[in-house]
């Protein structure tokens, strides 16, 4: 399945212009399970290369709970299954120690403009424990490869756009999440000399709209590489991610499979 984005020249952001960006699409030539409204989204999985130690990102059954917890929160928001993620601090010989996972799609955005992301998301099953293990923020993160294109910098054509969710309140811990909102909460930064150039760096995180603007300098547009969800290398997290929305599409992780919704 091909994500579609629409093409858009570097220009200054607008509302219209966000708009007139179009989404991703499930295509006519997708199977399509169920009611007609999902089809099956191809090419997802753990991209080797950014994945350390002996992590698990595997897509699953639930999880149904924790214990006591009953209705929509109690079950994956979609379907059956989600993203099951694990990964530990202090287990490799590496410096830092700790692990590092990213399960994405690194065929099905290639070449689609950064600047053509207005909607980005996901639901997530954190736990107490993840919080004792790492803060309030010790969660899964959003990551987009990307060419950056910055005109300062025309020899950088590699970089990270991590998306750091917001923190959960203590009455969603447990359970599965509300819809997260990439593009609204949360922190962003690039990695590596872009993210030094750019002011959005681990250090000095930026809000999506000032990202996009960072990146909107007046030379050739930033295009993505990949997207996914991924995890370290910091705390220990064992949880699941689920409904992972780019664009106008959700993808729903469920057991053996990857299934595109179209919403509007």
């Amino acid at each position: 399945m091909k994500a579609c984005f629409g093409v858009k020249r570097k220009a200054a952001l607008g509302a219209t212009a966000l708009l007139a960006i179009a989404a991703s699409a499930v295509p006519a030539s997708a199977s399509v399970a169920g009611d007609g409204r999902w089809g099956i989204s191809d090419h997802w999985g753990v991209i080797t290369r950014n994945t350390i130690g002996s992590p698990v990102a595997a897509l699953r059954t639930g999880p149904f709970g924790s214990f006591g917890v009953v209705g929509p929160t109690a079950r994956p928001p979609f379907g059956r299954g989600s993203l099951g993620i694990e990964v530990a601090d202090k287990s490799t010989s590496l410096t830092p120690p700790s692990e590092a996972v990213h399960f994405g799609n690194e065929v099905d955005f290639f070449g689609a403009p950064v600047l053509g992301l207005s909607q980005v998301g996901f639901r997530v099953f954190q736990t107490g424990e993840n919080v004792s293990y790492g803060g309030t923020r010790n969660l899964p993160n959003i990551r987009f490869e990307i060419n950056p294109n910055l005109t300062a910098l025309p020899s950088t054509t590699y970089s990270s756009m991590v998306w750091n969710p917001p923190a959960l309140p203590t009455s969603e811990l447990n359970q599965w999440s509300p819809y997260l909102d990439a593009t609204t909460t949360g922190s962003w930064f690039l990695t590596g000399a872009a993210g030094s150039s750019t002011g959005c760096n681990l250090t000095t995180q930026c809000t999506f709209q000032q990202l996009l603007a960072a990146l909107n300098d007046g030379g050739a547009q930033p295009v993505i590489y990949s997207a996914g969800v991924s995890k370290g290398r910091d705390y220990m997290w064992i949880g699941a991610v689920d409904g992972l929305r780019i664009n106008n599409t959700v993808y729903d992780f469920e057991p053996n499979v990857v299934r595109a919704r179209r919403v509007f």
